[in-house]
């Protein structure tokens, strides 16, 4: 005799998934095997859709956040808009050292 199925509670998964929960999480908030639901299609659509809602969630109140604080926004315009750092730097001591022994290697390879 088989064990009696187990139902999944797809509200709680689309829930636990928007708060980015993994399925072993979920898995053992639901008291079942990772590997029963994966054979769920329809878990595995509404992990899917509770992923994409918590990341758009996410997503909005950094925009949101974005417009009081300048860091975030300083963050945000570096992953979307791909703005970067510019760091300039000054080697001419270095270059002028350099260009110094290459002068002495030139003089004593003619000598």
């Amino acid at each position: 005799m088989a064990r009696p199925r187990k139902e999944i509670d797809y509200v709680v998964v689309e829930k636990l998934a928007s708060i980015q929960c993994t399925q072993e999480e979920i898995a053992n908030f639901l008291e079942m095997s990772v590997r029963t639901l994966q054979r769920d299609e329809e878990f595995c659509r509404i992990y899917k859709k509770g992923q994409d809602n918590g990341k758009m969630s996410l997503r909005r109140y950094q925009f949101k956040l974005a417009e009081k604080n300048t860091a975030m926004a300083i963050f945000l315009g570096k992953q979307y808009l791909g703005q970067r750092d510019v760091i300039e730097t000054d080697n001419t001591h270095e270059i002028s050292k350099v260009e110094e022994l290459l002068s002495k290697i030139e003089k004593e390879a003619k000598e």
